[in-house]
């Protein structure tokens, strides 16, 4: 496989891939390997694990660290950066903003100043729902406003609105990926979910039918949904690991910047997600219902129609119980 199809030539891409030890990094460091591309992580393994990285080098340090920064970047010719290191609770980000700031701001500013002294001007920027807040329409298009309603989700949008005036500078090309609810794992069983406290609901239903959590809490039963509970558009980390290779393949021919949702345009409710999960694992763990959480808005469904239409991106893992269960699968594997 080339790193670069349709040319007529093997032209093999060398890509650094922040936060690439962690739970969509691995993933998509996979998907790059497989198809042929040279693959670098950088990681401070905070919340990744070396295992996980299943293709090329793995070289530690942090997006604060701008001296690392400058050697990793300085070293090679990198043709792209795929950028994912970043703190990802929203009800962490809400207790410890400042956290967040500097990791998800400053950290990506790091980088893209040490982007541009090295030459590397393409970028694919692991982005987020959050950024929308309440969005007046469901499914959600690209073109809705933004309007964050927690640290997290701001974080994420400053960012974009960086990426923004660098490219209308001319100093940059990127995609955004605003993910929906990222869940499930390697149908192999290599990899998954590695982080013990791992907030999404998936997991969390899946650990408390293993009994490695004493059950679920669910926040919120009162949104003007059909049983009261969150809906969340929720996309096998599969699919959206191949969305980051058409996305970067893109990005690479055309040099064009886009923005994209990633989810499949169908919403499950937080009791019917653990409904399911109880289904697909025979097993009734406790549920315990409590009061909204801050910062969660009622419902978030991607309107992925532009991603589907302009790159051809075909999911692949389209169902609520076959994410749940490589989900479950892989947590198996972990006892």
């Amino acid at each position: 496989m080339c790193g670069l199809k349709n040319l007529g030539v093997c032209l093999v891409r060398t890509i650094l891939v922040t936060g690439g030890a962690g739970y969509i990094g691995s993933h998509v460091v996979k998907a790059l390997g497989a198809q042929g591309y040279q693959v670098v992580t950088f990681d401070n393994l905070s919340t990744g694990h070396r295992q996980a990285v299943l293709y090329g080098e793995l070289v530690e340090g942090d997006l604060l660290d701008k001296g690392r920064l400058d050697e990793v970047l300085g070293a090679r010719r990198f043709d792209a950066v795929i950028h994912f290191a970043a703190h990802i609770s929203v009800p962490e980000s809400v207790t410890q903003p400042l956290r967040y700031y500097a990791n998800n701001v400053t950290g990506t500013l790091n980088l893209l100043a040490a982007m541009k002294k090295h030459g590397c001007g393409r970028l694919i920027y692991s982005s987020s729902a959050a950024v929308y807040g309440i969005p007046e329409v469901i499914p959600v298009p690209e073109e809705a406003p933004l309007a964050p309603i927690n640290p997290y989700g701001r974080t994420k949008a400053m960012v974009e609105q960086v990426l923004r005036d660098l490219a209308h500078a001319g100093d940059l090309a990127y995609t955004s990926l605003r993910y929906f609810n990222v869940a499930g794992a390697d149908p192999a069983g290599r990899i998954g979910e590695g982080k013990d406290w791992a907030p999404h609901l998936v997991t969390v239903s899946v650990r408390a039918a293993l009994g490695r959590r004493p059950g679920v809490t669910v926040f919120g039963t009162d949104y003007p949904t059909p049983d009261g509970t969150g809906v969340r558009d929720y996309i096998h980390v599969e699919d959206l690991a191949a969305a980051h290779v058409l996305c970067l393949e893109h990005l690479l021919e055309t040099g064009e910047s886009a923005v994209y949702n990633c989810g499949y345009g169908r919403g499950y409710s937080v009791l019917e997600v653990i409904g399911a999960v109880k289904d697909v694992t025979g097993v009734d763990f406790p549920v315990e219902l409590a009061g909204r959480r801050a910062g969660d808005p009622p419902a978030l469904v991607a309107d992925s129609s532009k991603i589907r239409g302009r790159l051809g991106w075909q999911p692949r893992f389209d169902d609520l119980r076959q994410i749940i269960e490589t989900a479950w699968q892989w947590e198996l594997k972990r006892i």
